[in-house]
This record gives structure tokens, C-alpha cells and sequence, in this order.
């Protein structure tokens, strides 16, 4: 049996069996790859760009655009070149960077939605305190949280997996490398610790969602105390984006590892990792932009001042 010692390359489940269906899906996911990054892009631009988009709210979209463009280059670009070039081959080296920038965006995203809810409950149950609560130092620093405890947690997922000893072979039962398929090459009595740690995530992503939950519960209820229904709209039109982004965020991770291990099957296993690592990014940028004035204002003017410089 091979051992990781020896194991110079992993071989990741190729997309389609044929060569036409292989070409097919890569140009399926270059299209949405391509607009991904341009609604991410967008939507990056024009807030860094537009003065009047330079609020807390806004600063925490920058970075969940951010983190969405990473997280989609992560795993797309190879898969489309396997595709292209009829391959399924990813180094060791390249897999363990593969699953650490994934981990990593992934993590970090969750992190931020959390931190975006408080942003909303700030604003809506206590905003005689937003400005002091929320003011560019304590973003900064709430943002900056969520991007170094993303590393800090995919450092340690990482360096946990690939320092296990793999004895199962090198064939990766799905289209990246992916902490639960890189587990089962592992020797099963040396996988335990890496079990801890997923239990450990599990623990804190629901300690997430209950203070996600919470704040939202507050949020509701302090709506419902408004005596107009434009104070009403406002708040809603704020804070539904944000909802829609995390319920698509969670429903569809707990659909990709919290499904039964009866169902489970390569096929299924990669039409399920797709929908959790493709859709989220690509969707975000429509969701917040779809009944945001202010967001397609400052794209209007993006893409307004882009068409002048053609010219």
C-alpha cells in the first residue's frame, strides 16, 4: 500500500466520463466563472469607488466580495483545466494549497456573515450607539478578525489532514481536494484527530448560526415596534440581502456534509460540492444588488464611467 511519503500527486474525479461532456462543462463553468468575478468585481469596485458607500455595511460587502472571488478561484480554474485538457492529475503540493485557500475563504465568509449580522442588529435595534460601536477602527478590526481566524482555523485543518499517514491510495473522490475525501486515503486509526477537529467546526459553525439566529430574532422584534412602515422597509430592505446570503451559505453546506452517508456516491458527492462551492459566490453579487438602490446607483456610475474611457 502507498504511503504519503510517496505520493508525489493526487488524482481528483473528473467532471464527465466523455471527452464532448468534458468540454461541455468546461465551458458551463467558465461562463460561471466569468460571472462570478465580474458581479464580485462590480461590486468590489463600486464600493471602494462611490464616497457614499464608505459605511460599515457596505465595508463588509467589499469583503465578502473579496472572499467570494477567492473562493471560487480556488477550485474552478483547475477543474476547468482538467476538463480542457482531458487530466485529472493535482500535485501534493498543489492539493494541500487547493484545500488550505478553501478552507480558508470558506471559513473566513462564515466569519464575516457572522459579524455582518451584528452590523444589522447595531443598526436596527441600537442605532443612537452605531456610530461609536461601529466606527472604522472597530470594523477594521472585526473584519481583520475574520480573515486571520480563517487562516489560523485552515492552518490547523490543513496541517492536521496531509500530516496523517495515507495508505488508501491517491484517487480523490471529488473534483478538489476536500478535507472528508482526503480522510478516507488515511489509515482509519489515524484519522481521530482530524475527526476532533471537524467536530470542533461543527461546534462553532452552529455556535455562528445561533448568534446569527439571535440577532435576527432581536432584529425582528424591533422592527415590529416601529410605528411606520417606511422605518419597516428600510430595515427589511437592509437586512433581507444579508439573510438570503446566509440561509444560501448554510443551506448549502449542510447539504454537502450533513446529508446521510447512505445517499452518498461520487456522483452525488461532486453535484453537491459544486452547489456549495460555486453558487454561493456567483449569487451573492445578485442578491445584494438586486433591491439595493445605492448598490446599482454606484454600478451605473461604474460601468457609465468605464463606457467613457472606451470611447
Amino acid at each position: 500500500m502507498p504511503n504519503s511519503s510517496s505520493i508525489s500527486e493526487f488524482l481528483l474525479l473528473p467532471l464527465a466520463d466523455t471527452r464532448q461532456l468534458q468540454l461541455l462543462h468546461f465551458w458551463l463553468l467558465l461562463g460561471i466563472y466569468l460571472a462570478a468575478l465580474l458581479g464580485n468585481g462590480l461590486i468590489s469596485t463600486a464600493v471602494a469607488c462611490d464616497q457614499h458607500l464608505h459605511t460599515p455595511m457596505y465595508f463588509f460587502l467589499l469583503n465578502l466580495a473579496l472572499l467570494d472571488m477567492g473562493c471560487i478561484s480556488t477550485t474552478l480554474p483547475k477543474a476547468m483545466a482538467n476538463a480542457l485538457w482531458d487530466t485529472r492529475a493535482i500535485s501534493y503540493a498543489g492539493c494541500a494549497a487547493q484545500l488550505f485557500f478553501f478552507v480558508f475563504f470558506i471559513s473566513a465568509e462564515y466569519f464575516l456573515l457572522t459579524i455582518m449580522s451584528y452590523d444589522r442588529y447595531v443598526a436596527i435595534c441600537k442605532p443612537l450607539h452605531y456610530g461609536t460601536l461601529m466606527d472604522s477602527r472597530a470594523c477594521a478590526t472585526m473584519a481583520a478578525a475574520a480573515w486571520g481566524t480563517g487562516v489560523l482555523y485552515s492552518l490547523l485543518h490543513t496541517a492536521s489532514t496531509f500530516s496523517l499517514p495515507l495508505c488508501q491510495g491517491n484517487v480523490v473522490n471529488q473534483f478538489f481536494c476536500e478535507i472528508p475525501q482526503i480522510l478516507k486515503l488515511s489509515c482509519s486509526e489515524s484519522s481521530h484527530r482530524e475527526v476532533l477537529f471537524l467536530i470542533f467546526s461543527v461546534s462553532l459553525g452552529f455556535g455562528c448560526f445561533v448568534f446569527i439566529v439571535v440577532s435576527y430574532v432581536q432584529i425582528l422584534v424591533a422592527v415590529l415596534k416601529m410605528p411606520s412602515e417606511k422605518g419597516w422597509h428600510k430595515a427589511f430592505s437592509t437586512c433581507l440581502p444579508h439573510l438570503a446570503v446566509v440561509s444560501l451559505f448554510v443551506s448549502t453546506i449542510s447539504i454537502a456534509y450533513l446529508k446521510s452517508p447512505s445517499i452518498s456516491s461520487p456522483f452525488l458527492d461532486l453535484k453537491v460540492a459544486l452547489l456549495y462551492s460555486v453558487v454561493p459566490p456567483t449569487l451573492n453579487p445578485v442578491i445584494y444588488s438586486m433591491r439595493n438602490r445605492e448598490i446599482k446607483h454606484a454600478l451605473m456610475k461604474v460601468l457609465q464611467h468605464a463606457l467613457f474611457q472606451l470611447q
